[in-house]
């Protein structure tokens, strides 16, 4: 395979000979209570990993660590408050937090939901429903209180820990009533209330006060496969699936990657803008880096609040080395220009890129500006039900080639194909479905009360995993992902990818961000409309975006509409709502926009839809 330059290529080698034995290796680079009897047990679509085997979550993540001096957090709000936090300090937050959860009549198995922003105390109340067994349920604090409600009642939740509020673009926005609203009539037997607004709450006889908790619980060992939380995600039902993850494969599997993916160094002060309400945030803020006792910078708010530079300025301000980000934020920040110059970003050393595929424009945009044509750059595909990465370049191991675009190669121990319709293996430059062959330590347990659905992932090729993604391999096996199988339009009987038309358009010199959406068309099926928000200074008609998709992709793929805008509605999460995008395109009313990042954006999109000839 070309792209391993080290002698490190070993370590493909051996996963390749035997996965099983090589993960087991992984392992145990993490402290177990009890040695396990067994490496796997494999019976589709379940999996075992280390069964036999006890180990904790939140001792690994703060006991074992002999500097508990270090900084593990630095923290930092969108109003300018700032904290910082020691391994001790987590530690000591952690126990006394636990501690309270016991004597409230939390034990192990029981569900705690987490409804918070982006706090420190997010991460603690992770740690602490671990420490004791429980699992956690973090619910993302941009959802409504119907939204909460309904993960409350699928999860039983016994407890929630929320906030009085949160800070977000300038205004202090309320969480308690929300979270009292979706927790009424439900068995929720405590709620716990982090102060950080000082906004006036009403506090009910279940309701205290976060700093007034009490205890101290030791870390309880728990079987490898002991749950570790749920965390729901989209479906194609409309009903939010419960993803369960276990406690011993999941930590070896977030710990080996963030170890290979990012190079960690003692000396690295780690950026990860995700939201822990998503599985980002889960594996590479919550447990990664403190699974590997680094430094990392958490930020509360909209990274672009007050100004565009924000994040370059966190950045600056904490001589971050290593920055893992999502390709919308970069293309939001690619818009507004360049990383000013009095931001020092000299300090970092590695980029990462998570959450979609980054179009190659894009990726050199990160790598020359932000990177200074310096720092290695890694696109990363993996998915809520994966646990963590799947694919991706691995500085810490072996040198790969940069291709932009690419995703490069699977992690080691883990196999992947790309097949057609039939379950034949694609050719090189052929699309296909993506598949993972086989089970690896960080694969769901299973989805939460539906073993059915959960089946299903394992059905349409026996015994291989459909991602529900189409990808590609060149004729050096380099990955190339191409978006959701099922984020598809078909044109005149031809499928085109949604991905493949946003890039497209956003390789446009004056074109920062784009999405498109299908509409019924009686001749063609579908007719393609697109949206697209152009970069400072440029000038440019519909009509020549849709010539420029033309020549890239052929007559079949031009929109048949083309609306210039001045945003895209999108989710607190930084998700395009193309469904939404679809309703205002066919002219219906939308539907649900509760989760939407800013309103107005609603109002841009249809008055431009008004302006644009029929």
């Amino acid at each position: 395979m070309r792209g391993l330059g080290r002698s490190d290529g070993a370590v493909r080698e051996s996963a390749e000979r035997d996965p099983a034995k090589f993960w087991e290796g992984q392992a145990r680079l993490l402290d177990w209570h009890t040695p396990w009897d067994r490496a796997l047990r494999w019976d589709p679509p379940r999996a075992r990993w280390f069964e036999g085997g006890r180990i904790n979550a939140c001792y690994n993540a703060l006991d074992r660590h002999p500097d508990k001096s270090k900084t593990a957090i630095l923290w930092e709000a969108e109003d300018g408050a700032s904290r910082s936090l020691s391994y001790s300090d987590l530690l000591s937050e952690a126990g006394r937090v636990a501690g309270a959860l016991s004597s409230m009549g939390v034990s192990k198995g029981d569900r705690v939901a987490i409804y918070l922003p982006m706090v420190p105390e997010l991460p603690i109340s992770m740690l602490a429903c671990a420490r004791i067994g429980a699992i956690h349920a973090v619910v993302f604090s941009g959802f409504s209180a119907a939204a909460l409600r309904q993960r409350l009642e699928d999860s039983g939740a016994k407890a929630l820990i929320t906030s009085d509020g949160m800070y977000r673009r300038g205004r202090a926005l309320p969480l308690k009533p929300a979270a009292d609203e979706a927790a009424a009539g439900l068995p929720v037997e405590n709620t716990v209330v982090v102060r950080r607004t000082g906004q006036p709450v009403k506090m009910g006889p279940r309701d205290v006060w976060w700093d007034r908790l009490e205890g101290r619980a030791p870390a309880v060992p728990v079987e490898s496969d002991h749950p570790l939380f749920i965390l729901y995600t989209s479906g194609t039902t409309g009903k939010p699936k419960g993803v369960l993850h276990g406690t011993g494969g999941y930590l070896t599997h977030v710990h080996s990657t963030f170890r290979w993916a990012f190079d960690i160094r003692d000396s690295d002060t780690y950026y990860c803008t995700a939201d822990i309400g998503w599985v980002t945030g889960h594996s590479y803020v919550a447990y990664g880096p403190l699974l590997c006792g680094a430094t990392q910078v958490i930020y509360e708010g909209a990274p672009d609040h007050p100004d565009p530079e924000r994040t370059w300025k966190v950045c600056a301000k904490y001589g971050a080395t290593i920055l893992y980000t999502t390709p919308t934020a970069l293309r939001m920040l690619m818009r507004r220009g360049d990383p000013p110059a009095g931001c020092d970003l000299s300090g970092l050393r590695l980029l990462g890129s998570v959450g979609e595929p980054i179009n190659p424009e894009v990726w050199r945009w990160y790598h020359d500006s932000v990177g200074g044509r310096r720092c290695p750059v890694i696109d990363t595909w993996w998915q809520t039900e994966t646990g963590g990465m799947m694919v991706s370049a691995l500085p810490g191991i072996e040198e790969a080639e940069p291709r932009p675009g690419s995703a490069t190669f699977p992690i080691p121990g883990v196999r992947m194909s790309v097949l057609d319709e039939s379950g034949a293996e694609t050719r090189p430059g052929q699309r296909g479905f993506l598949t993972i062959d086989g089970p690896w330590p960080g694969m769901m347990l299973g989805l939460w009360g539906d073993e059915e659905r959960h089946a299903q992932y394992w059905s349409k090729y026996p015994g291989k995993y459909y991602a529900g993604d189409y990808a590609m391999r060149d004729q050096d096996g380099y990955l190339w992902m191409l978006g959701r199988a099922d984020d598809v339009l078909k044109v005149s009987g031809h499928r085109i990818g949604t991905a493949e038309l946003e890039s497209a358009l956003v390789s446009h010199p004056g074109v920062a961000e784009a999405a498109v959406c299908g509409v019924p068309d009686e001749v063609r099926g579908e007719s393609i409309v697109a949206f697209a928000v152009l970069r400072e200074g440029a000038s440019c008609s519909g009509e020549e975006l849709a010539g420029w998709v033309r020549e890239k992709m052929g007559a079949i793929a031009a929109p048949s509409r083309t609306h210039i805008v001045p945003r895209l509605p999108k989710t607190r999460s930084g998700k395009i709502m193309r469904r939404l995008l679809r309703d205002l395109a066919e002219g219906r009313n939308v539907g649900d926009t509760s989760t939407i990042e800013d309103p107005g954006a609603v109002s841009d999109v249809r008055a431009a839809i008004g302006r644009s000839p029929p």
